[in-house]
């Protein structure tokens, strides 16, 4: 809404520079407020529909003034594809189609920008143009403004404001700002709609929705809802024409993510805002995408986008409410090193379930696992459930694989989503409004934090969020989603724990004992039962390999000093037995994690000390003290019995011959996996 462009100083308003307008001459400009502005309030395409069939004329003459537009537009895609040069020239027809939406009005203005996050209706070149589109437009007079404002708020400008500046400081699709200053000496922003703009929006989504519902019956390549897309757009837009509910936006998100440190949200004025003009707190400050600006007032721009993506990522995965229009004007770096979030017209919502499924969709990318990123895509309502994901999941790999390189964090956000919109313009995707939206976020704020740093991924950002909602958050889906992370195959991969402790505490709020309660309180619910059992076998056999060693060495220690075998130099087998390379690497893993704990900013040892009663009177913990023990006293035994009570070959060789073997010293060889000992005797009670 603001603007860092110079602006003409705000003069005090007065009779002169304020144009009384009379109601028949306002008219055609004000236009027709019914349904639009009172009968409409809410987007309803029923009652829409029902106000326009009693008003065929004015369809037809609209529909025939867009059908004109799109003709010329039509015939050139036609030659091109009879001359075979459809694909060469589709940047030019792309860039053609986003000059005649311009020309169209705001509602082909706004249909161009959602369409540009549609990769299961548009084709990839296409979406690259409609993303320039520019929600700019000249700007209507000063006296129309400022009698909406009079009507709105119940008196002259002059009235109300000490200061208003001669001219609007930008014009954009549904309306304009002036800068102003109340009585009271606030600087605001006065935001005003453009006359006419309801009916005009209005009648163009009930041509489009007619038009969408004809395509979905006769046209069998489209795949998507579009009725329904058109519904969702209508809601949206129909929610920007309104004010007060961009004002209502504006408070939830302070509540939501205002006290998050040095993210900062304009106030609303109620008392001068109404349906259609909105005054707010004006923000002086600078655009995200001029960092030499921002490092000229003292700045540091690679903060602030830093912060916008973990402010992005809360809204998205955490509260769900976002602002869906985070363009390069929207976000000012102010003075006082704060981002500040403006135009609360476009917001969205993802529900709970959506959120957990995007995380859950980020682990199976993480680990590759394709089959069940495919199923993430049914579950998020891309694909239906009849969908055959045969050629689709090697689909994904090659789009994933190409672009994942040595770590996910490394992705670029912009190259991943220009190939999955190839793929999903290729099978039958379709892409949820929320999601599109979501997108569209995510593509525009990497834009922005390339100007600033062209080396900037956004998932390297985001990826310390996640790891902390992971380890941190209790809801049954991400602790089924850590569980996946972390086991395959039935073992525990312990670089994967490295790499979210390790990323965790680069996120501010990362709180060590609650990650730690966290995973004990899943460790011993039912759906830790699995991790139970891999963590008694891990302890069974650190502990054996440990007692093992322990005895070889107190063994050579006795020989050496007592001369048991009668002078005689240590041979090899008086060596400790080596440490299987597999428990070595488990045990060297084990003394990172532990350092990468004792590294997390915060963290105290005391903290964890009142964990401890709890985690021992759980009949879970003397379960699993009991399963250890029977199971180190299994392997002592079959040790024992192998060792020193079943005889060898080489033992049957030598008695045959009159010698016996003496029993000492053990031999150090492990047993082979293949002779586990719970399988070589029965098992015992494991409590």
């Amino acid at each position: 809404m603001q603007t860092v462009e110079p602006v003409q100083t705000p003069v005090k308003t007065s009779p002169a520079e304020i144009v009384p307008v009379s109601p028949a001459a306002a008219e055609p400009l004000i236009s027709a407020h019914a349904p639009a502005q009172d009968e409409v309030q809410r987007y309803d395409a029923e009652a829409i529909a029902a106000h326009y069939r009693r008003r065929p004329w004015q369809v037809w003459t609209r529909t025939l003034n867009i059908v004109l537009t799109f003709l010329g537009f039509a015939l050139g895609i036609w030659f091109d594809q009879r001359i075979g040069r459809a694909k060469q020239n589709q940047p030019y027809r792309a860039a053609q189609l986003r000059e005649i939406l311009t020309r169209l009005g705001p509602a082909y203005i706004k249909i161009g920008q959602a369409l540009s996050t549609r990769p299961d209706l548009v084709p990839p070149d296409y979406l690259e143009e409609l993303t320039r589109l520019q929600d700019q437009l000249p700007p209507f007079p000063n006296e129309i403004a400022f009698q909406f404002i009079e009507e709105e708020l119940g008196a002259r400008p002059e009235q109300i404001y000490a200061e208003l500046s001669p001219n609007p400081i930008a014009a954009a699709s549904l309306g304009q700002v002036y800068k102003g200053k109340l009585k009271t000496g606030e600087e605001v922003a006065v935001k005003v709609q453009r006359p006419g703009l309801a009916e005009r929006i209005t009648l163009d989504l009930y041509i489009l929705r007619t038009l969408a519902a004809w395509a979905m019956r006769n046209i069998k390549r489209i795949r998507s809802d579009l009725v329904g897309i058109m519904d969702e757009f209508g809601a949206r837009i129909f929610e920007e024409m309104d004010y007060t509910q961009e004002g209502q936006n504006a408070e939830h998100f302070n509540r939501l993510y205002g006290k998050l440190p040095d993210i900062y949200v304009p106030r609303i004025y109620w008392e001068y805002t109404n349906r259609r003009v909105l005054t707010m707190e004006w923000i002086n400050g600078v655009k995200l995408i001029h960092p030499a600006e921002i490092r000229a007032m003292g700045v540091d721009a690679a903060y602030l986008v830093e912060l916008g993506v973990e402010c992005s990522l809360r809204q998205l995965l955490e509260h769900g409410f976002f602002h869906a229009d985070p363009h390069p004007g929207n976000l000012l770096a102010t003075p006082e090193g704060k981002l500040a979030y403006l135009d609360f017209g476009m917001m969205s919502e993802v529900k709970p379930a959506q959120r957990y499924g995007l995380i859950e969709a980020i682990v199976h990318l993480v680990n590759r696992d394709f089959d069940a990123l495919a199923q993430d895509y049914v579950k998020l309502e891309f694909l239906t459930p009849e969908t055959d994901l045969a050629p689709i999941i090697p689909a994904l790999a090659d789009v994933f694989n190409n672009v994942l390189g040595a770590s996910v964090a490394e992705m670029n956000f912009k190259s991943m989503t220009d190939q999955l919109s190839q793929l999903m313009y290729d099978f039958p995707f379709r892409v949820p409004a929320y999601y599109a939206l979501i997108i569209r976020s995510l593509v525009t704020l990497e834009g922005i934090a390339i100007n600033v740093d062209p080396d900037f991924k956004v998932l390297s950002k985001a990826y310390p969020y996640v790891a902390k909602r992971l380890l941190t958050d209790p809801a049954p889906e991400l602790r089924n989603s850590l569980k996946d992370l972390l086991f395959k195959d039935g073992t525990f991969r312990w670089n994967r724990l490295e790499n979210l402790l390790s990323n965790a505490r680069s996120s501010q709020e990362y709180d060590l004992t609650v990650a730690i309660d966290q995973a004990l309180n899943f460790l011993f619910s039912e759906r830790g039962g699995y991790i139970r059992e891999y963590l008694v076998e891990e302890i069974v056999k650190a502990i054996d390999t440990v007692g093992q060693t322990t005895a070889a060495r107190i063994h050579q220690t006795l020989q050496q000093q007592l001369g048991w075998l009668m002078g005689q130099q240590p041979s090899d087998t008086d060596q400790p037995p080596a440490v299987n390379p597999q428990q070595q690497q488990t045990l060297d893993h084990l003394v990172r994690v532990l350092g990468l704990i004792r590294e997390t900013p915060g963290f105290d040892p005391m903290r964890i000390v009142p964990l401890l009663p709890n985690l021992l009177t759980r009949k879970e913990t003397q379960q699993m003290g009991q399963q250890i023990a029977s199971r180190l006293v299994q392997r002592v035994a079959v040790r024992f019995i192998r060792e020193y009570l079943v005889p060898t070959e080489d033992d049957l060789g030598d008695r045959n011959g009159g010698a016996i073997t003496p029993p000492f010293p053990p031999r150090p060889q492990e047993p082979t996996k293949s002779a586990d000992p719970r399988l070589a005797l029965p098992s015992a009670s494991r409590g």
